[in-house]
């Protein structure tokens, strides 16, 4: 980092912050403050719902996975267009004529006050998780940079995101995410141009993907079905769609951004914008990492990414061996490498297949020689499952980008992440103060005093994600961490939305043990069998369903639908 990069790290911080507080001015009545006034055009939405789901622990993480796993991780969003044109067939409209601050006040009406009770701490258990995690990512920046201490780092970010969230609302989030979004684009396409312009001259773009290919790291589509895989079409069309819908029509996080439309229609085009950006997008995201990978086939990179952990191994008597072979396979991979390009230029099928063989075998030890660098780590350091993953791409963006752009790069990952964890912790105090403060605590407060509440809980929940983003470094690939929480919750709240929707002879009781249900059978999922993540929203959303016809079935009545007071509101 030269002074160049700081300029531009910190000055773009400064901006996004003084524009949020810009933006967020005349957030004077809990209307304005948690619905913006419902006065958002559509792309104003549909930016703000893309900027929270790329956050910082996107380019972060999301890079690091494909260089690691190839670019299968985005048969995760296969189903996600399917599930944005539902939700704008049902969801949009259902929320937006029920007049209401938070998706769980519409089960209220629908159901009765502990379906609403029980969904909203569901929420807030795996959103104020899922927060943490998202403020870790800047952490990991700043700790490969300065050396700091990651509590220090989540702490300066929390205070900034705070800060602008809690004194703007709703309205000062979209508006900075606007803009963060715009300086991402250009960021991820700066990102892949140096990855490319940086190969060695004799590499050409076609070489780089003939190398990427051979090291199976352009692997978008898998075909086979498996249970066990996280990521192939079929869990990405069936279980990424069911998480999808759970995401975006039942978590707070993203119903509120939608909610803030100056009409349907408005809310509607936000999320087919989605619909056809998120993908691309996402592949773009992945693509970097493969070609970061090629990189590294011709540019020695460390055994581990991790600096204070690679620090910490080279003075064991057992790292010596392990660097030795990790040099003798880095070396036997770029000579078949080389040896691969040439063959391919030859159109020579007989070298092609020898140097393929080659080239695999020396991957297979160089991965090898870092896994037993990892497991020396883990030894070093007491941490458990030592995963460098999330240190890749930002070894290489400090490393090799020139000056200028280190800090560009930087500074669109710190907004990521202010932007993700400032629409976090404005859901959660929302949810806090509609479905449990004024329902529960204070029903007959002024307008005034829940607009101080408000605020309240935007510091508090911003605190808390701060606390908990310390434990940050034993989650492993952030990307998967944070999927993974969301799926043991997503399946119950899924099923009980499309309980209140579609099964219109499920009362209230149905509903409330059929959530319970749900999640009891994701959790066993969880302990007791190896299905992937992506499943369990499926799981949990089937078994709500069916508990709750089973109970609609055998209660008195035939489970008719109670309806809950609008003025419990």
């Amino acid at each position: 980092m030269r002074t160049l990069d700081w300029v531009v790290l910190f000055g773009w911080l400064l901006c996004i912050v003084g524009y949020g507080l810009w933006r967020g001015r005349g957030s004077t009545t809990v209307d304005k403050y948690l619905r913006a006034g419902k006065e958002m055009p559509w792309y104003a939405m549909g930016l703000s719902i893309m900027a929270t789901q790329a956050s910082a622990i996107t380019f972060i993480s999301t890079t690091g996975q494909s260089y690691v796993d190839g670019m299968r991780f985005v048969q995760f969003y296969f189903g996600l267009p399917l599930a944005m044109v539902i939700l704008s067939a049902t969801a949009v409209p259902i929320f937006h004529r029920a007049n209401v601050y938070t998706a769980y006040e519409y089960l209220e009406q629908r159901f009765d006050a502990k379906t609403r009770a029980l969904v909203s701490v569901v929420f807030l258990v795996q959103r104020g998780l899922a927060a943490g995690i998202s403020l870790y990512a800047p952490a990991v920046v700043l700790s490969v940079i300065l050396g700091w201490p990651d509590r220090v780092t989540t702490w300066v970010m929390g205070g900034l995101v705070i800060l602008y969230t809690a004194i703007g609302g709703i309205k000062a989030v979209t508006w900075a995410d606007v803009q963060q979004m715009t300086v991402i684009f250009a960021a991820l396409v700066l990102a892949l141009g140096m990855a490319v312009f940086l190969l060695p001259s004799n590499v050409s773009f076609s070489d780089a993907l003939t190398i990427a290919g051979a090291a199976g790291r352009l692997n978008p589509v898998t075909v086979k079905f498996d249970w066990n895989d996280r990521y192939n079409v079929f869990s990405g069309l069936i279980g990424g769609m069911f998480l999808a819908l759970a995401y975006f029509g039942t978590d707070q996080s993203q119903v509120q951004r939608y909610l803030t439309g100056k009409s349907i229609g408005q809310s509607r085009l936000s999320l087919i914008f989605n619909a056809m950006a998120k993908i691309p997008m996402q592949f773009f995201i992945l693509f970097i990492g493969a070609m970061v990978f090629v990189f590294f086939t011709f540019e020695k990179a460390p055994v581990l990414f991790q600096p204070v952990a690679m620090k910490r191994i080279e003075s064991e008597p057992r790292f010596g061996g392990i660097q030795d072979r990790y040099s003798k396979a880095f070396d036997a991979r770029r000579a078949a490498a080389a040896d691969l390009l040439s063959a391919k230029r030859a159109h020579d099928d007989a070298s092609w297949k020898a140097g393929l063989e080659r080239y695999r075998a020396a991957q297979t030890s160089l991965d090898a020689a870092r896994k037993e660098g990892a497991k020396l780590a883990e030894d070093k350091l007491g941490i458990p499952g030592f995963n460098d993953t999330n240190y890749i791409f930002l070894s290489f963006v400090t490393r090799y980008l020139p000056v200028g752009v280190v800090g560009l790069v930087l500074g669109v990952i710190f907004s990521a992440a202010m932007s993700s964890i400032s629409g976090e912790i404005n859901s959660l105090a929302t949810v806090s103060v509609i479905d449990v403060y004024r329902r529960y605590v204070s029903k007959q407060a002024t307008d005034r005093h829940y607009l101080f509440v408000s605020r309240a809980a935007t510091a508090f929940w911003g605190i808390w994600a701060v606390a908990f983003a310390s434990y940050g470094s034993g989650f492993g690939a952030l990307i998967e961490a944070v999927n993974m929480i969301g799926s043991l919750f997503y399946g119950g709240m899924l099923g009980v939305f499309v309980l209140a929707v579609f099964v219109k002879r499920v009362g209230s009781n149905g509903a409330f043990f059929g959530v319970l249900a749900g999640e009891a059978a994701i959790f066993a999922a969880k302990f007791f069998t190896n299905i992937s993540f992506l499943w369990y929203n499926v799981i949990g959303c089937i078994v709500v369903i069916l508990t709750g016809l089973l109970i609609s079935l055998v209660e008195p009545g035939g489970g008719r639908t109670q309806q809950g007071s609008v003025e419990a509101r």
